[in-house]
């Protein structure tokens, strides 16, 4: 049986961008950020709340995430809302659920 060839550049290129997207995720408070969500969308006070994270890095982080195109914002008034850009996001968070958050009956 033939065995297939990679396309070694194209292979490193999705390699590198794989990288990036697990080094952006690769960040605890990123994470439960992003957890949070996938549920909703939350301005800044509500996920406060939600994770525990004060101000200072929790604008820090909201920052690499909106950098990283991970999520977006949306205004209302003097509230800025953030939710998931990226469909990447939900489907590596759904795999980590899974794995790492499994739901008790």
């Amino acid at each position: 049986m033939p065995q297939a060839t990679l396309d070694i550049d194209a292979l490193r290129g999705s390699a590198d961008a794989a990288t990036g997207f697990l080094r952006t995720l690769a960040n605890p408070d990123r994470l439960m950020l992003l957890c949070q969500l996938t549920v909703d969308e939350c301005c800044v006070s509500e996920l406060e709340v939600r994770t525990g994270i004060t101000q200072p890095t929790l604008s820090q982080q909201l920052a690499v995430l909106r950098r990283e195109e991970l999520v977006e914002t949306r205004r209302d008034g003097k509230q800025i809302y953030y939710r998931v850009a990226d469909p990447r996001v939900m489907s590596m968070l759904a795999q980590l659920q899974q794995l790492f958050c499994p739901v008790e009956d």
